[in-house]
């Protein structure tokens, strides 16, 4: 692949050309770009009546309890006002639906296992914290993980 760099000061926004003989790789290429340059809104996590501003990268997963949204980090968790459809749409790449109500960020999964009945067992790194992922969501979420492993390699 070859890549050229130009550096244009009469340019009030940063434009990026990809050229390439086969569409697979260009749109590949596209979609990569598209996710490091998406931004990640603010979301505002609330406990114990106050706002916290966290990296939604410390965020190992969300789930929803009793029409309720929570961010799980490593050791605490926290009321966010978002759906988990809506957070979806507006979180990374690495967040990935693993269950009807839990979305997880795939940079924290330490482990998979097939637990009772059609289920798997989620471990995360550095935390007691587990999830389960339901059979329809779990070869998406391996997917995902594999690209993971991809493309940190």
């Amino acid at each position: 692949m070859k890549i050229r760099l130009e550096i244009d000061e009469s340019l009030t926004e940063a434009e990026i050309i990809i050229k390439g003989s086969c569409v697979e790789n260009v749109s590949n290429i596209h979609k990569k770009v598209l996710d490091i340059t998406k931004s990640t809104p603010n979301i505002i996590f609330y406990k114990d009546n106050k706002e916290y501003y966290l990296d939604p990268g410390e965020i190992h997963f969300f789930e929803t309890e009793h029409n309720n949204t929570y961010a799980h980090t490593k050791d605490d968790s926290f009321l966010v006002k978002y759906r988990l459809y809506e957070l979806e749409e507006i979180l990374s790449k690495n967040f990935v639906r693993i269950s009807k109500s839990t979305i997880a960020n795939i940079k924290h999964i330490l482990a998979i296992s097939k637990s009772f009945g059609t289920s798997y067992s989620l471990e995360f790194n550095k935390s007691h914290k587990q999830v389960y992922a339901s059979r329809r969501y779990v070869k998406s979420l391996k997917l995902r993980l594999e690209e993971r492993r991809n493309y940190e390699n």
